[in-house]
């Protein structure tokens, strides 16, 4: 597959104009590759219980404040003060503000044991205090500076709400707090910056990202892609289905829809163009299917991870509550695809073109290999703390063995310093919104948000279901998926578990799920507008297109929130019934979506005839998906029975139809 661009070349022109990390002075390099070494010695110190390193790993919390403590700085010294600045030399206020960070986190370091013994968080030597205000402002800024300036600005004036609980609005007053007290809660309690948002990145995140970049450095991008290639790059459409493919295992590891826009799409989409799609149809396809990668078990990115903790139950029950989801999302692409593909007579690639398949695995078998190990660690032995350590170290030691991907010094020190800023930018994120979280604690109104929302809604679900969506939605635009979690999972799921009776762990996937949608969904879609810089597409033509192919995602949290089984909660033969109604439906929904069903053909010539057949099929679909009982007033039979009657119709006409055109076009 040849491009006018290397796609070596591409990508890098690609990364240097969307990402915002300015390269360091060459006497500084070294600097984020010695920090993933000590993060990485101090997290097996702490996960393996060695007893080497008990003087920073012993006390849990002396442990967190390490790894803020050896990021944050960081953060001053990879992202400037403005975009603007990106190619200028490092100021000399960013290296003092790096150097004062460090400083800081140090002195909460060195004074951990005091400040849980002594309870600082309540009162604390002025020093504590003072070092407690500098924190406070370094972190907001780093937030501003790695997330951007939504999330500062969210953070920060949540930050300062206990100062003025008792003079906001009814709803949300509260107790109000001192400056001096805030500052303390923030920065010496273990529900703000060292809340669930860090513990959750210091006990799992980091080997799933370490795991992640490693894969990709060692060649894993690359063999998937091929693999994916060799397999379905010959079928119709199969440049298309083969992003799916390659996109959502990566983006499985990655957890980072950008990235992995960049890693796969530099491929998939010239590939795409090629067999002749159209160039925003090529970048929503691939925007879609990065961004159902970071939703796709077994990684899923840091929210899943957060996710576990907020709900106090093992990673592996997340994992494996996403599996239906997720199946269900890829599968409604793939239909949009193959039916687009078969409308307009899409062929493949020619397979003299294509990577043998035979070759592909021969050298990259031991991937597949690592990603069982990972799976089987997480799902069977349940360890997900120490599963990515494991498959990291298996994998770094089977790829040495390798002839094809092996690695050499410099490798190993792109991998380090790759992983230090993926470390540095979610550590300010975290930290920014636990302070976020930490406010809602310190004032109490956590605890009483969620009836306030309860009664905004009059006790309806359906439209707590509603603003929970849009809440998701809108938040999701301006911050990190994470961050607007994290925000809805302590005010708004309370409410919707409480007022509605509805399943935790369906509730905060419905939150995450509409918080993934802002990356396809304009005026913002960020996973699409990559997407189209990569296929020279316009972007909004690029951002309706994968609005309309992803389209399934837009219900597909209503339906796992109707019915929990669609998340592996109940019975097997319920779960089993479920999923294959809400697979038919699917393939009905996207064949609609694209105007041609498999073995009926084309819904219908001309706008009118099409407009009603296909309108009649989506019906269908929809009713075959909906799950009965409950907040739906109909059964299963009778919603299946309803389905029916809106589908043998449209297939009657459909057929109808195509044998007038086909007697038409003999005529002629």
């Amino acid at each position: 597959m040849t491009n006018e661009t290397p796609p070596a070349a591409r990508k890098a022109q690609l990364k240097e104009k969307i990402s915002q990390i300015r390269e360091l002075p060459a006497c500084l390099r070294w600097i984020p590759a010695a920090v993933t070494v000590i993060l990485m010695l101090l997290t097996l110190d702490y996960l393996f219980n060695t007893g080497l390193l008990t003087f920073v790993t012993g006390l849990e919390t002396q442990f967190y404040y390490a790894v803020v403590a050896l990021l944050l700085p960081l953060v001053f010294l990879l992202w400037p003060l403005h975009v603007s600045r990106l190619g200028q030399p490092i100021p000399w206020y960013d290296y003092v503000l790096s150097a004062v960070t460090l400083i800081v986190g140090g002195y909460f370091v060195y004074n951990a044991v005091p400040i849980l013994e002594r309870g600082w968080a309540f009162s604390a030597p002025p020093l504590a205090v003072y070092a407690s205000y500098a924190y406070w402002v370094l972190i907001i800024e780093a937030a501003r500076r790695a997330g951007g300036l939504p999330i500062a600005i969210i953070a920060g004036l949540f930050s300062l709400y206990p100062l003025v609980a008792d003079k906001v609005p009814g709803p949300i007053q509260a107790f109000p707090s001192t400056l001096e007290q805030t500052a303390m809660y923030h920065t010496m309690s273990t529900e703000s910056i060292m809340g669930v948002p860090l513990q959750a990145f210091a006990g799992l995140v980091i080997g799933f990202l370490v795991f992640g970049v490693v894969l990709q450095k060692s060649g894993g991008g690359k063999f998937f892609i091929n693999l994916a290639f060799a397999l379905l790059g010959h079928v119709r459409g199969g440049p298309a289905k083969v992003s799916i493919f390659s996109s959502g295992l990566m983006g499985s590891m990655s957890g980072s829809v950008i990235s992995n826009v960049l890693t796969t799409g530099v491929l998939s989409i010239p590939a795409m163009r090629r067999i002749g799609m159209s160039r925003s149809f090529a970048g929503g396809v691939e925007a879609c299917a990065s961004t159902g990668g970071v939703l796709m078990p077994p990684v899923m990115g840091a929210t899943a991870f957060v996710m576990a903790m907020f709900l106090d139950i093992p990673y592996s029950a997340v994992a494996l509550a996403a599996v239906i989801p997720s199946i269900l999302y890829f599968l409604g692409l793939f239909i949009q695809i193959d039916a687009y593909a078969a409308r307009n007579e899409i062929q493949g690639l020619p397979a003299a073109e294509l990577p043998s398949l035979k070759q592909t695995l021969k050298e990259g078998w031991y991937f597949i290999f690592v990603f069982a190990l990972l799976v089987w660690m997480l799902l069977v032995m349940q360890r997900e703390a120490v599963a990515p350590f494991y498959a990291t170290a298996l994998l770094l030691v089977l790829n040495q063995l390798s002839k094809h991907n092996r690695w050499g010094w410099s490798d190993v020190g792109d991998a380090l310093s790759s992983s230090a800023k993926l470390f540095a930018e979610l550590i300010a994120i975290l930290a920014g919104v636990g302070m976020l979280v930490g406010a809602l604690s310190m004032t109490g109104l956590s605890g009483t948000i969620a009836n306030d929302f309860i009664n905004i809604a009059g006790g309806s679900v359906p439209l707590l279901l509603i603003m929970g969506a849009v809440t998701s939605f809108v938040l999701g635009i301006g911050m990190t998926v994470t961050a607007a979690y994290i925000f809805l999972a302590v005010a708004l799921a309370p409410a919707l578990i409480q007022g509605g009776g509805l399943d935790p762990m369906a509730v905060h996937m419905f939150i995450l799920y509409w918080g993934m949608l802002s990356f396809i969904t304009p005026p913002v879609a960020l996973g699409a507008f990559a997407a189209a810089t990569v296929a020279g597409a316009r972007p909004m033509a690029t951002g309706l297109q994968a609005m309309r192919l992803g389209s399934v995602i837009y219900f597909i949290p209503f339906l796992f929130v109707l019915n929990p089984a669609l998340i592996m909660q109940g019975a097997p033969l319920l779960i089993a019934a479920v999923f294959i109604q809400a697979l038919i439906g699917i393939v009905l929904f996207a064949s609609a979506m694209q105007g041609y069903l498999i073995g009926v053909g084309r819904l219908g010539y001309g706008v009118v005839q099409e407009s009603v057949i296909r309108s009649l099929v989506l019906l269908a679909g929809l009713l075959f998906a909906l799950p009965g009982g409950g907040m739906v007033p109909l059964s299963q039979l009778e919603l299946a029975g309803l389905a029916f009657a809106a589908l043998v119709p449209a297939v009657l006409l459909a057929r109808l139809g195509q044998r007038k055109q086909h007697t038409v076009q003999q005529t002629v």
